[in-house]
């Protein structure tokens, strides 16, 4: 009584299966793996960038290179 048999996971299998669809579950089970496939190359692209300086702003084809120094209040 203390672990599920294959005949209790064929059972959940098929619940879940009537419950979402195949397809959704095809579409679910994509989407996971373009995640993961996105979140390796993003930690394999991190550690090769080198540590960045300041806050830069580009603005009207101009880059604006700062440090942000404390709040600033605008009045539309």
């Amino acid at each position: 009584m203390g672990g599920l048999s294959i005949w209790h996971w064929l059972i959940v299998l098929v619940i879940v299966m009537l419950v979402f669809g195949t397809k959704k579950l095809r579409n679910m089970g994509a989407d996971l793996g373009g995640a993961v496939r996105g979140f390796k190359e993003g930690m394999r692209e991190g550690g090769d960038k080198p540590a960045e300086g300041p806050a830069q702003q580009v603005t009207g084809g101009k880059t604006v290179e700062g440090q942000v120094t404390g709040k600033s209040e605008t009045k539309a």
